[in-house]
C-alpha cells in the first residue's frame, strides 16, 4: 500500500517541479524588466513620432520660405522703381498739354519717349509680380487703400472709391504700396440701394 502511494505521488511532484513558481524573486524581476523595456519602447516610439512631426513641420516652413524669398526679393527694388515710375509720370504730366495739341516736334518726342520708358519699368515689374491696383469704383478697403478725403456723393453707396490720387501696387499676396484714394461720402450703405429700388418698383 505504501508503494501504491509513492507511486501515485511522484507524477505529482514531478508536475509540481515543472510548473514555474509564479511567486519566485525571479519571475518578478523578469515581469519588471519587461514592463519596464515595454515603456521605455512606447516612450522611444513615440518620440521618433514627434521628431518625424517636428522634421516635417520644418521642411514645410522651409519650403515656404524659399518660395516666399523667391516671390518677395525684389520687394525693395520694386519699391524703388516705383519712385521713378512715379517721376515719369509726373514728367509726363508737366509737359504742357497746348505744345502736344500744337503738334510740337521736340514736346511730342519727349513724351513718347517717357511714356515707352514707363511702360517697359512697368512690364519688368509685373513679370516679377508687381501688379496695379485699380481700386475705382470698388469699396474701400483698408488692406490695400489709403483713404486721403471724402467726395459728398449721393450716387454711390457710402465708401466707395470714386478717385486714384495715387497708384497702388502689390507684389503677390502683400501690399507694395497701397493706393492713395478719394471715397465717397453721403450715400446709401452698401447693398442698400437694390433693397430701395425693389421698394420703389412696388410703390409703383
Amino acid at each position: 500500500m505504501t508503494e501504491q502511494a509513492n507511486e501515485n505521488r511522484a507524477p505529482e511532484e514531478a508536475e509540481a517541479a515543472n510548473t514555474p513558481a509564479t511567486d519566485a524573486p525571479e519571475f518578478q524581476a523578469d515581469t519588471e524588466a519587461f514592463l519596464r523595456l515595454a515603456k521605455e519602447n512606447e516612450e522611444l516610439k513615440d518620440r521618433a513620432l514627434r521628431l518625424a512631426a517636428e522634421m516635417e513641420n520644418l521642411r514645410r516652413r522651409t519650403q515656404r520660405d524659399v518660395a516666399d524669398a523667391r516671390s518677395y526679393a525684389v520687394t525693395n527694388f520694386a519699391r524703388d522703381m516705383l519712385s521713378v515710375s512715379d517721376n515719369l509720370r509726373r514728367a509726363l504730366d508737366a509737359i504742357p498739354p497746348q505744345a502736344l495739341e500744337a503738334g510740337d516736334a521736340g514736346f511730342k518726342s519727349l513724351a513718347e519717349g517717357v511714356e515707352m520708358t514707363e511702360r517697359a519699368m512697368l512690364s519688368a515689374l509685373e513679370r516679377h509680380g508687381v501688379k496695379k491696383i485699380a481700386p475705382e469704383g470698388e469699396r474701400f478697403d483698408p488692406n490695400f487703400h489709403q483713404a486721403m478725403f471724402e467726395v459728398p456723393n449721393s450716387e454711390v453707396p457710402n465708401n466707395t472709391v470714386v478717385q486714384v490720387v495715387q497708384t497702388g501696387y502689390v507684389i503677390g499676396d502683400r501690399v507694395l504700396r497701397p493706393a492713395m484714394v478719394g471715397v465717397a461720402k453721403g450715400g446709401p450703405k452698401a447693398g442698400e440701394a437694390p433693397a430701395q429700388a425693389a421698394d420703389t418698383s412696388q410703390a409703383e
